[in-house]
Formats: C-alpha cells, structure tokens, sequence
C-alpha cells in the first residue's frame, strides 16, 4: 500500500512537472480547455498532499483507500501521457515551423476560427509539406481516410532516404483528453480526503512492520551444514591466530536474509574452543533498534561485577557514562567477547559511542562479532578485520542440508524415492539458501507425496509463504525497510534476466526512461544505495565502470515486490494466466530452443493485458523469424511505451506502430549481421528520446534523414561510423558523447562549429581530417576549451600521407586546446615542426594521465615530466625522435606507470635509462613505474647496468635501480643491438618478459618472480640457474618464433625439469623443432599444453604426457601428431585440434577413424580455414554414440552439422 501511494504521488509530481512547461501550461489556459492552469496546479498539489497524508497515517490495511490511490494512480498516468503526447507536438511545431499545438488564448473570431478549423481539418484529414518535413499537413481538406484515426500515418517507410509522415494532431481530441483526466483526478480527491477525515483517530504516524524475531546465543540447530571451512578458519583467528594479539577487532559477519549469519555466530560463540579462549561472552540481538542507552544496559547486565560492592551501583541507572566505566572496570584485563547480532542501523557516532567502553583496558585478543545484512553497516563497524561475506552453501552441501530439513537426520526409508528427482528439481530452485530450504522443507512435510512434491515444485509455492520465518517475508523486510526512491528501482530488476550484470551507466538510462530519476540526478548513485542496503552485489574487478549483480533469490523478491507491474516470461515456458491484467513493463527472454506453445499463451497474453499501455519492452537473446512475427503481432498495438530493446530482422520486422511511439525514451535496436538492413526513417520522428542504443547494430550505418530532429538525444550509443554520420549534428544540442566526427565530410553539416554547438560533450571524441582545417580561427570554432566533460580527445590530421609535412599546422593545432580536465589525449599524423603551444610549455591539462602520439612530425617532444598524474605515455612511428626525456622537475611526483614506443627508427636513447654507475647522482625518478614496451627500435641502444647486489645500501633515489625495481613487465621486439643485462634487477617482475630480442645475451639467474615467461630462444630460458630460480613462481612458458633451435640437449630437459609450479607449455611457431621434451611426463604440474605451427613434431613423447594434463591444443602441426593425439586414451581430456593439418593439407573424414579411437574426450574443437568453408561431417558419429558425454562442440565455417550431431546423447550446445 506505501509502494502505491508512493507511486501515485511520484506520478502526480510528473504531472506537476509537466504542467511547468510555459507552453504546456499556456495550452492548458487556452480557451477551448476553459481551464486555469494554476489552479490546476494547486489541485494536484492538493491531491499529492492528500497522498503524502495518507502515507504518513500508515492507512497501509484500509482497502477503501488502496481502490481510491489505485484509480488516482491511474488517472495520474492517463494525465502523464496526455501532457506528454502535447508536448510531443509543440516540439514538432518548433522543428516544422507549424503553430497546430499553439495555445489558443483570445475569445475573439479568431480564437474560435482556429479551433474550428483544427476540427474540421481532422474530420477532412489534409496534409501539406512544410520546409523541412515530408508530407506536412496543412489546414486545408484532403482525404477522408485520416479521419477515424488521431495518429494514423500514410507511408511508413523504413528506407534512409525516403519521405515519412509526421504525427497528425488533433487538437480537438487532445483538448478533450486533457480536461477529462485532470477533471477526473479532481473528483477523486473529495472522497480521499473524506476517508482521511474519518479515520483520524488512527495513529498519526506511520511506521513499517520491521519487528524482528529475537534470537540469542542458544543453538538452534545442533549441525552446521556447509560452513565447516570457514566455521574453523574463523576460530582459528580468534583462538590462536590474527586477532590474538590486538587489543580489539570488531568481526563482521554480513549476509542476505536466510543465508546463515546468526546460525554460524551461534556456532562460534558456543564452540568450546572459544568458551575457554574468553573470560568473558556477551550476546545482545541488536535488531531495528539501535539505541545505544538500552544496549549499554544488556550488556552491563550481562557482565559479571568486578567487586562485590559494585555490584548493584551502576545496576538500573539511565546514566550512559556510569553504565560505560562500570563497563570498562568489569572488563579490566580480561579477555571479552561481545556478539551485536542483527544491526540494522546505527551511524558513526552511536557506533563509537556503543564501542568506547570496550577500548579501554581488556586484555589482547578481545573481540566483537556483528552480524548484519548491510555492507554499509559492515565498512562502518570492521576494525582491524577481514570481513565474512556469506553467500549461499556449496550445491552439494545444500542438497544435504535440504535433505535433512524435510527428512530429519535419518536416511529416508525406500518408499520415498519416488520423490527424490522431484526433491533435486526445487533444491535446484532454491539457490543454495538455507532458509529458503527450511522454507520449502515446512511445505513438503505436510504431504510426503509425489502429486503434493510436483504442485510445490510448479507452482513455487515457497514465494507465497508468509510465516516472518519463511524466505521470502526474511527478505521482504529488508525490502520494507527501503526508502520509496529505491523500493522503486529495486523493482524494475525483475525484468532483467537472472545473474545479469549491470553497468550503472546502464541501469541508470532505464530509470532516466522511466522518469525515476533525471538528468539533474547525475551525482546520486542509488546502486552504490542498493549495495550498502545489501541488495546488489559489486564486482571488485578494479575497473573505472563496475558490474553490479544481484542474488537469485533478491531477484525473486523483486519479481514478488512488482507483481502487478512488472512481468519477465521466457520463450522456453511461460503461463499467461499468471501474468497480472495491469502489468505495464514487460520483458521477454528468448531461449535457445523454439517452444511451439509459445505463440498460443503470447495470444492469451495479448487479450489479458493492455498492450497499448505497456511503458517497457525489452526482448533479450536472437529469434528466428517465426518469433519475429508472433511478436510483431502481440505488439502491434504498442502506444505508450518509454522503454523498448527489440531486434530488426527485415524492415518487415518491427511492430505497426512503430512509427507513432510518440513517447519513446530510450531505444535499443539490434540486428544479425546476417541481414543487412537500413534504420528505420521513422527513427527521426521519436522526438522525446533520450538514449539511442545501436550498440550491437550490424545493419546499414547510414543514418535516416533528419537524424537531428532528436532534439531531446543525450546518448547515441553507437560505432565510431554511426557517430561520423550524423550531418549537423550541432542541432542535437544536449548529445554528451561524439566519438568520431570528420571535418568536411560533407560539402555541408560537418564544420567545426557543429562541435561548437555542443556544450554538454563529454565522454570520447576523435576529430578527423584536420588538415581539413585552414586555420586557427576555423580550429577555435570547435570550442574544445569549454567542453570541461571530455574525458578523452583525439586529434588526427592526414591519416594517409606518411610525408606530409606543412608548418601551418603549428597555427592550426594552436586552435584545438582542449579543457584542462581532459584526462587522455592522442595526437596523429600533426605536420608542424613542433607541438602545439600549449603542449610546449606550462602544459594546462594537469590530470592528464595518458598521452599518445603518432606518426607526427616534430623534433622535439612536449616536456610530459610537466604532467604530475601522467601514467601512460604511448610513442608510435615518429621518425624525427632521436632521444626522449621528459623534463622532470625536482618537486614533481611522478605516476607514469606504462612506457610504450613502437617505430621509431632514429630512436637513439631513452633518458629512462641513463648511463649510470654506482656512484651516480644523477638520472631519472619513476617509482611508478610497471610496464615497458619497446618495438622498432634499431637504433636504441642502453647501456650496461650493475648488478643487483652492487646497489644494496645505495641512497641515490634518482639512479636506474629505482626506476625497475617496481617494473611488472617488459616487452622488447625488434632492438638489435639492445642488451638486457638490466634483468638482473628486476626482481620484482610477476608479469611477462615478452619475446626478448634476439640479440640479447642470456637470460640472467636473477631472483625473479615471473608468473609468465614468453621468449624466442630455448636456449636462453632452459638453463639450470635461471630455472632453479624460477620453479616456485613460474606459471607459463612460451616460446615462439625460436629459429635455431633443431633439438632439446640433456641440459636443457633437465633445466626444464626444474620448473615445478609450470601449468602451461607453448611452443609456437618453431619450424627446426623435431620433438617435444622427452621428459614432459615428469612435469606434474603441467595442466595445459599447446603446440601451434611446429610442422617437424611427429609424436608425442615416448615416456608419455603428466598424468595431471587436462588439455591439449594441437594447430597447424603435422597429421602424424594430429592423428597420434586424436588416439590418446585418456578421460577428461580436453582436446583441441584443427581439421587440416598443416604438413599434408590433409582433411578428417570418416576413413581416418576407428570406434578404437575415442577415448572419454570432454570437448573438441575443429577450425576450417577459409578456403574449404563447407564440412558436412567431421568426425563419424557412430564412434561417439553411448561412448562420452560431449559438453561443448565449437565449430567454425560448417554450414551444415546435422549429420555431425545426429545421434550425440545426451549433447549440449
């Protein structure tokens, strides 16, 4: 009942919202309305206090009043769409030059002439073309066909260069529309506030119903199921182990509902272990109520007096200070447990406060546990700790659980197998939740019968269940516990699919569509609410743009929660019936399989809710055609949509009214890249919308005509193409991203000042063609200065003459200086002498932090040691460069933490790496830095470095030594006369030391700690003392492109044998190599084994492979090898091979195999290259029949595999 009030009042400050448009309010004054736009403001205003009232009374069980805000809420949406269908036609006026929408405010003959007109002219139905729209209408008579239809379109075409209809308004329809819902929203004020009036001897405050089960320390549940791992890592930090020697840790345990919190802490606190470890155990269920006073007193109580006289003085007294001392006197020099379970809420200050007297004087190793369903609360309270984050039990943990939640402890007698697949089926549902699985326990008790286990199971009757210790009510009152704004977004989840992950630039345009939030919200983050209330999940993935993901079973709270709203069917199965008739947001999940009872309950659907009032429709996954039209048909009456994802197969494809969703507010259309198809024109008459997501677009990238009557576009979410495209693109004058934009495309509409007009650009831009640009007044027109949102710019001159050289782009490139929070910059092909002035000197970008040139011209390079948050500095193809330094100054902090520079051929000298000894004094700072890339240097040459023992004690900060110690990795290609003795310092490298040149000497025996090696030469990396140290740390080796190598010596298969932790072996590319190391069998570490273009390995080795091998990868290689690998007789092998070897171009077929030869293989995966596209079978089926389970099957370029599967069982594809 909240949520609806909640909804209805959010609506109805819509309408007020609305209603603050100066031409939706002068219409609304008109004449032929006769109604007064303030005071309709002040009813509805009226009528949302009435609702917040209403709310604050806590009328949540008067059903008079749930039907009176349902009506209101409806009205209030009727009278969103009517304001918003209005100002659809204002906007279309502005962009036609037509007045059809203009206000009519005189009572003169004027005044009534117009609105004559306006009716006859849609009785009649006229048309006429006005300057920039095709097939306008006028005020004059044309055909009567329009007549019975207020939106009816003649031509819809769907053709980038064809004409299209705009949207008819009848004005006398819309006067109509608008007077009665306002009208009728009025008329239901009275009887609310009548009902308001009756009961106000009810509670004048509202409060929800969050009361809490009270749980203490006593076990519930004599086993712990599950947590066993975690249950005695825990105690063995708190006994014996991290948390001993601190004075105190606060321990939180944080968790959804039902997932076990309170049952592990019971287990913990009760375990003997801990009982002898601590003098003193306290157990206080916190629960809603966080009220520092009374829980000070429960704990006071609690613990036992320190003195006999003491024992009654602080006993009973209000006052918190006493309470504390006595507290802290109590617990002088003992060691203290104190368990807070259950915290809902508490800020900073009563936490501290609650705290304080247990910092004061206990003995080491004290400890507090909290448990609560907020990781807000968990980041507040963790002192000195790692948190426990519970999720659901182990699958095989859980059925156990299950199992002994419906049957007891003791096996179940035989007569009850009949129920066990049915059992597995709804332990399958239930996500691994323990109460979820005491939930369902409760149900199948009742009957220990088949037909009673399949109703429980089909209808998941569990969702229904309202006992406060059944799952979904656990759930439900965190839910409850939400403000509306969230309660709100948490709801729409429903219709995205299970264990989706969401971007927050993602889920926050579907709730900008929906009017949930706007564009003013920008800095309110309510996932980063959802998070800390415990509802979704952050991925720590260390990325600038996280994924955000919710729990199965909050998904299906949230599915409860919007029941009457919101729907999300599967292709795979879904009832009709079960969908509510007011369902307004509708999303559809495609499955791989077609259900031929799809079509029939998509029917029932149809004539069970309104499909013209649908405001979301989203269709995840691909579809085949007879999809297609089953769905073109059940949307054909779509009007009032605001959300709509969809796939366009053909131009036939998309709903009849596409052309008039005049509300439309975001826009996600796919296509195969199988059909090449043309956007829709009527993409242009979408004057509302806001998000245009052509992201997996693979039609045609022309874009339609008049593109830029969509005024209201803020996101064009689309190719670098799709973007170029866009002809005056000034006139979408709120778009906040252009990734690509080419000066002078065009005869006209691609000007620098188009770019000008955009004052809300952020996000990626790239300029191209910029010798296009004459000069620097032509280059200021651009405006980049004041464009403070772009986060990265792009600046390219002529991409295809390597030799053009002109000084007047030193003057152009003077006009492109972009804001100075611009964080990424690429610079390419400039045909100055010199940078642009303002990368010179006194560099204004001062959060730069990467900067790439390309292929420029200049001798000299910007002084980027200016740049103190600089961490990236990319070089490429710059031949003038012969020495690069950065011009640090002596107070900078320097961040670059990546150096790369490729092509550039006079490259002598980099000042990263000065010659230096010992003793020197003088060179270069980069704590930061990780990563080096150097290619296409020939010329660059470093000089020898001391060894590593040789700086133990040096304090020189400024020497090499400082600069590669923290390196990470290091690629080198192509330096011919670069050494690498510098590797004996880099002790700290864990990522790759990539394809090391080829006249380097040999690999020092350094301390390294390489998790990844990938070289060129054998003979360089299979050497006992580089081995030996490697053995614990190396993971992966690589060696490619060795063409010396014609054989393994004994040193280097003993080498070899040293590296004990490898998982992956690759040899790549090694045309002299005639056999794998005969000693690969004794590598037991060895997981993974590759070998790509090595034509002369006929064999594996003849001691055999490490029985811990799991897969093998064989490409490009000899049909001998193939064929010897195919008979390998081994199971759970993974098996990856190419259809044609290399040696004899020679093709599988079902002659080339014996039933003798297929053992238990896991997955196989064969590749046609391109000149044989066509592969009818590929391995004869028969051998795999009741042979194996084949789990995955990758096939590329085979058109046709019905033979190849036929007869596989069971197969998953």
């Amino acid at each position: 009942m909240e949520v609806a009030i909640g909804a209805a009042s959010w609506l109805i400050d819509h309408v007020l919202n609305q209603l603050s448009n100066e031409f939706i309010q002068a219409y609304v004054d008109s004449s032929e309305l006769g109604l007064n736009a303030k005071k309709v403001k002040d009813d509805l205003m009226f009528t949302q206090g009435l609702l917040h009232e209403a709310q604050r009374r806590g009328m949540s069980d008067n059903p008079g009043l749930k039907g009176l805000v349902q009506q209101l809420r409806a009205k209030a949406d009727a009278a969103e769409d009517a304001l918003d269908e209005l100002h659809y036609f204002i906007i279309q006026d502005q962009l036609c030059g037509t007045k059809y929408a203009e206000p009519d405010l005189g009572d003169g003959l004027r005044g009534h002439a117009r609105h004559g007109r306006h009716a006859a002219r849609y009785t009649v139905g006229n048309w006429l073309n006005c300057f920039s729209c095709s097939r306008m209408q006028d005020d004059g008579a044309a055909s009567t066909d329009a007549a019975s239809k207020s939106h009816n379109t003649t031509n819809v075409d769907s053709s980038n260069d064809g004409p299209f209809d705009k949207l008819p308004f009848d004005r006398v329809a819309m006067s109509k529309k608008i007077k009665s819902v306002i009208e009728e929203i009025h008329s239901l004020c009275d009887p609310v506030s009548k009902l308001l009036t009756i009961t106000t001897h009810q509670s004048n405050t509202a409060s929800v119903n969050l009361n809490r089960p009270l749980m203490g320390s006593t076990l519930l549940q004599d086993k712990l199921y599950g947590r066993s791992v975690i249950f005695e890592q825990t105690i063995k930090d708190i006994t014996t182990g991290t948390y001993l020697g601190e004075t105190l840790s606060v321990l939180p345990i944080v968790g959804p509902g039902g997932i076990g919190k309170t049952t592990l802490t019971q287990h913990l606190y009760n375990d003997k272990r801990t009982e002898e470890h601590f003098t003193v155990r306290v157990w206080v269920c916190v629960s809603t109520d966080f009220d520092v006073l009374k829980l000070t007193q429960q704990i006071h109580s609690c613990i036992p007096a320190a003195e006999k006289g003491e024992m009654n003085t602080a006993d009973g007294t209000t006052n918190l200070d006493q309470l504390q001392k006595s507290i802290a006197n109590r617990l002088k020099s003992k060691r203290f447990l104190i368990v807070l379970d259950d915290i809902w809420k508490c800020d900073s200050d009563e936490w501290n406060s609650l705290l304080a007297p247990f910092t004061k004087g206990g003995a080491k190793g004290s400890m507090v546990l909290v448990t609560t369903r907020f990781p807000k609360i968990e980041e507040m309270v963790k002192k000195g700790t790692s948190p426990i984050n519970l999720q659901g039990l182990d699958p095989h943990e859980f059925f156990v659980f299950f199992r002994a939640c419906v049957f007891g402890e003791n096996e179940p007698s035989q007569e009850y197998n009949e129920l066990a697949d049915t059992g597995n089926q709804i332990a399958r549902k239930l996500k691994c939740s323990p109460l979820a699985a005491k939930t369902v326990a409760r149900l199948l008790k009742k009957h220990l019968s088949w037909e009673h286990w399949r109703k429980v199971l089909e209808n998941n009757e569990w969702q229904n269940e309202t006992n406060k210790d059944d799952i979904m009510p656990a759930l439900k009152i965190s839910y409850d516990y939400l403000p509306f704004h969230l309660k709100q977004c948490f709801s729409y989840f429903c219709l995205f699919p299970e264990d989706h992950r969401f971007k927050a630039v993602d889920i926050n345009r579907f709730w900008t569509a929906l009017g949930i939030i706007d564009s003013s919200c920008k800095n309110k983050n309510y996932l980063e609410e959802l998070v800390d209330s415990g509802f979704l999940m952050k991925e720590d993935n260390n990325l600038e743009d996280p994924c955000y993901v919710m729990h199965d079973l909050l998904h299906e709270l949230s599915q409860s929660v919007s029941s009457q709203e919101c729907a999300n069917i599967s292709s795979s199965g879904f009832s009709a019936d079960k969908i509510s008739p007011s369902t307004r947001h509708l999303a559809i999940t495609i499955g791989d399989k077609y259900n031929k009872n799809f079509g029939q309950e998509m029917a029932k659907l149809k004539s069970r809710i309104h499909i013209n009032h649908l405001r979301t429709l989203m269709i995840f996954g691909g579809y085949d055609k007879r999809i297609v039209y089953i769905l073109k048909d059940t949307f054909s009456e779509i009007e009032d949509i605001r959300v709509l994802f969809i796939v366009m197969k053909t131009t036939d494809s998309l709903p009849k009214n596409f052309s008039k969703l005049l509300h439309l507010r975001y826009l996600q259309i796919r296509s195969s890249p199988y059909c090449v198809v043309d956007l829709p024109s009527t993409l242009s008459r979408f004057y509302h919308l806001i998000f245009l997501d052509l992201q997996d677009w693979a039609g045609n990238s022309n874009l339609p005509k008049y593109f830029t009557h969509l005024m209201n576009l803020r996101h064009f979410i689309a190719s670098h193409e799709l973007h170029s495209n866009v002809p005056e693109v000034g006139k979408i004058e709120h778009l906040e991203e252009l990734k690509a934009f080419h000066v002078k495309k065009e005869s006209v509409g691609f000007e620098l000042e188009e770019l000008g007009k955009l004052k809300e650009l952020g996000g990626e831009l790239s300029i191209y063609d910029l010798h296009k640009v004459a000069t620097k007044g032509e280059a200021n027109e651009a405006n980049l200065a004041l464009k403070r949102n772009l986060k990265s710019l792009g600046l390219f001159w002529d991409p295809d003459d390597s030799n053009w050289v002109t000084n007047s782009d030193d003057d152009v490139g003077d006009g492109f200086q972009p804001h100075d929070n611009l964080r990424e910059l690429t610079i390419g092909a400039h045909g100055g002498a010199a940078p642009p002035s303002w990368l010179c000197r006194d560099i204004p970008m001062r959060y730069l932090e990467l900067l790439t040139l390309m292929r420029v011209s200049w001798c000299t390079l910007p002084p980027f040691g200016e740049l103190p948050y600089l961490k990236r500095l990319e070089l490429c193809n710059i031949d003038r460069i012969l020495l690069i330094e950065p011009d640090y100054g002596t107070s900078r902090k320097q961040t670059l933490e990546t150096i790369e520079c490729f092509d550039c051929p006079n490259l002598l000298s980099l000042s990263f790496f000065p010659e230096c000894s010992v003793s020197c004094t003088q060179g270069i700072h980069c704590p930061s830095l990780r990563k080096v890339r150097i290619d296409g240097c020939p010329k660059l040459f470093v000089s020898p470095i001391p060894p590593a023992p040789a700086m133990n004690g040096y304090s020189g900060a400024l020497a090499f030594h400082n600069l590669v110690t923290p390196l990470t990795e290091l690629s080198l290609f192509n330096c011919d006369i670069l050494t690498v003795d510098v590797l004996n310092l880099l002790s700290t490298i864990r990522g790759s030391v990539s394809e090391v040149a080829r006249r380097t000497k040999q690999l020092p025996a350094g301390s390294f700690q390489l998790e990844k090696l990938h070289v060129d030469s054998i003979s360089s990396v299979l050497v006992a003392a580089l081995c030996s140290h490697l053995s614990a740390t190396l993971l992966t080796l690589t060696i490619s492109s060795d063409q010396r190598v014609e054989s393994l010596t004994a040193e280097e298969e003993e080498a070899l044998q040293l590296l004990t932790s490898l998982k992956t072996l690759y040899f790549q590319c090694c045309p002299g190599l005639p056999s794998l190391p005969q000693g690969l069998h004794s590598i037991s570490s060895l997981s993974i084994l590759k070998v790509h273009d090595c034509p002369e390995i006929r064999s594996l080795p003849k001691m055999g492979l490490p029985s811990s091998l799991g897969w093998i990868e064989i490409k490009e290689c000899s049909a001998e090898l193939h064929q010897e690998v195919m008979k390998l007789k081994r199971t759970n092998l993974r098996l990856t091979v190419d259809a044609k070897p290399k040696a004899s171009q020679h093709k599988y077929s079902h002659s080339n195999f014996s039933e003798d030869d297929y053992p238990s293989i896991l997955s196989v995966y064969s590749s046609e290259d391109e000149t044989s596209p066509h592969t009818k079978s590929i391995l004869p089926v028969s051998t795999w029949e009741n042979q194996f389970l084949l789990f995955s099957l990758l096939l590329e370029d085979y058109s046709s595999v019905y033979d190849f599967i036929h007869g596989a069982k069971p197969l998953w594809l």
